[in-house]
């Protein structure tokens, strides 16, 4: 192989450009020229292609977003947008790709896949919601973003003795709420993977109250539904002065922790040697921290599994 690509996909997490950074001089080292494709697919379809040299990625590994920029694109969805990026691929003479983002990212990245083009994926989105890897890459930056931010609001929730709802990212994984929920001693997590019933929140706020408790935190991620209309249930059935902050994106930036740059780095190095070993269609991912591969057709048809064992020791702290 002579010559591969890399493009961003999705949403951004803090990490990419450790990711991008990892493919580009892993292929440099081993003699192989490399490409990037701005704005994720929407790059492929409308040829947005330009050659990277080792200095494009110099700087870059301390910083949140993607240099590449990130776009959705439903043209890519169609079968003359698939060929089209082909066709650019073809005439760049790029004869592999390295995808960098979360399930979306992904989908696409099997669909060049199963056009017979050489492709590798790597899991990059704050969710930490792709089967076949313990984390994905921005998911420990994002979580210590709120975790700061909710030892922030505790503050001022004890200062007026109030309760606070923190409505973290998460539509269909509750991983940031669970674990900052645990991290941070909230009250109650309230998550889309497990049911929630609103007379048990009340009660065990009531039950702290009793005993002299005068502030609380609770996690909702947005997947489940609005904090502001939580906030608005509890302050009526307890009477308690509630107050709702709702992260939102910010969740997504900031410079990377070193878990995530070093996370980043290994996997981006780890698709550029999948590829150079003739591997298509393979998704990277950390296990026991050990690198690791699998189909992507297969982590697109799994489950991810929920850490129950972590969620039952969220409510037994929080008696």
């Amino acid at each position: 192989m002579k010559k591969i690509g890399v493009l961003t996909s999705g949403g951004d997490s803090p990490g990419m450009n450790a990711a991008i950074r990892a493919v580009v001089r892993k292929a440099i080292y081993h003699g192989i020229e490399i490409c990037g494709v701005k704005y994720g697919f929407s790059g492929l379809v409308n040829n947005e292609i330009h050659q990277m040299t080792i200095g494009d990625v110099g700087d870059i590994i301390h910083r949140g977003g993607t240099m590449l920029y990130t776009a959705r694109c439903e043209e890519f969805k169609t079968a003359d947008g698939r060929n089209a990026s082909l066709a650019h691929l073809e005439q760049h003479g790029i004869e592999g790709l390295v995808v960098i983002g979360g399930d979306g990212s992904f989908r696409g990245a099997e669909r060049l896949a199963a056009l017979h083009f050489p492709v590798v994926g790597v899991p990059s989105t704050i969710d930490n919601d792709i089967p076949g890897t313990d984390y994905t890459i921005g998911f420990d930056t994002a979580l210590n973003t709120v975790i700061q931010a909710i030892d922030k609001i505790r503050d001022t929730a004890t200062s007026h003795e109030r309760t606070y709802v923190v409505e973290v990212m998460g539509r269909k994984a509750g991983d940031i709420a669970l674990w900052s929920g645990l991290a941070d001693g909230a009250e109650t997590i309230i998550l889309p993977e497990e049911p929630y019933n609103m007379e048990e929140v009340i009660e065990r706020l009531q039950r702290g109250y009793k005993r002299g408790k005068k502030h609380s935190i609770i996690v909702v991620a947005e997947g489940v539904g609005s904090g502001v209309e939580l906030a608005q249930t509890i302050e009526k059935a307890v009477q308690l002065e509630t107050r709702v902050t709702v992260l939102g994106h910010i969740q997504r930036g900031g410079s990377p922790s070193a878990f995530d740059r070093v996370l980043a780095s290994r996997l981006g190095a780890g698709a550029v040697e999948l590829l150079i070993n003739g591997e298509s269609g393979k998704m990277l991912g950390v296990q026991h921290n050990t690198i690791v591969h699998k189909a992507i057709a297969d982590g697109l048809i799994e489950q991810r599994p929920f850490n129950k064992d972590m969620y039952q020791l969220s409510q037994e702290l929080s008696i």
